[in-house]
């Protein structure tokens, strides 16, 4: 079976030139047809990843990105004006998954596509729950847990913390991150990372987990050993 895309680009052109290069590599592909309805129409359609432009008539890609992150997990690829960083730091932290500067480079584009499914829906996940301290990570079902609270994690959320609890205190280098998370992938940009270190800390500070992950300058990321308790 096709795997769906999902536009949400208000450049006529754009979106068809995107659509029928996706379409030539057996994708199945729909675009938005009302822009004041984009959470419903992606919920109607259940595609398996989505590109979203920013500027969007009626509300921006912002907007809609919040909306969708209330119910779904599908994956999201930004597009972006070049060289926009406050943007691109503000869809991560929404929860994109990735970006694309305009003009676009429709192979890039297509790597990033596959990257991004392949990563999402064949990565094969530890079975077993990683404990640290008062903290356990359940990478099954995408969670963190201490005895009476529950924070639901992306599947790239789930890897940060994986690498990290695994590592049981030692540092994890970002070079092993980005290899692990993204297999290589030559198109990711060196700030994806700390822009999803950052979302993550944000995430799960309410369970006080935030406090415990450090970032060891020069070197990458790693689990405080000490004060565990939440």
């Amino acid at each position: 079976m096709a795997q769906k895309i999902f536009i949400v680009e208000d450049d006529a052109v754009i979106a068809k030139t995107i659509s029928d290069y996706l379409n030539r590599w057996a994708f199945a592909v729909s675009t938005v047809t009302k822009f004041d309805q984009v959470d419903a129409e992606i919920s109607a359609a259940a595609p398996d990843l989505v590109i979203m432009d920013i500027s969007l008539p009626y509300f921006n890609g912002f907007h809609w990105l919040s909306e969708l992150r209330k119910h779904s997990k599908v994956p999201v690829i930004f597009l972006t004006s070049s060289g926009d960083d406050m943007n691109l730091v503000m869809a991560m932290n929404l929860g994109a998954d990735d970006f694309l500067a305009k003009p676009i480079e429709l192979p890039v584009l297509l790597a990033k596509i596959q990257g991004m499914l392949r990563r999402t829906y064949q990565y094969q996940q530890i079975d077993t729950n990683l404990s640290h301290g008062a903290f356990t990570l359940v990478p099954t079902d995408n969670q963190l847990k201490t005895a009476k609270q529950v924070v639901a994690l992306t599947p790239t959320e789930t890897k940060l913390l994986s690498l990290l609890f695994s590592a049981d205190g030692e540092v994890v280098s970002r070079e092993a991150m980005i290899e692990k998370l993204w297999e290589g992938d030559d198109f990711i940009d060196r700030n994806a990372l700390a822009v999803n270190m950052n979302r993550l800390r944000k995430k799960v500070t309410s369970i006080g987990l935030a406090r415990l992950i450090e970032t060891v300058k020069g070197k990458g990321y790693r689990l405080a050993s000490e004060g565990t308790k939440p």
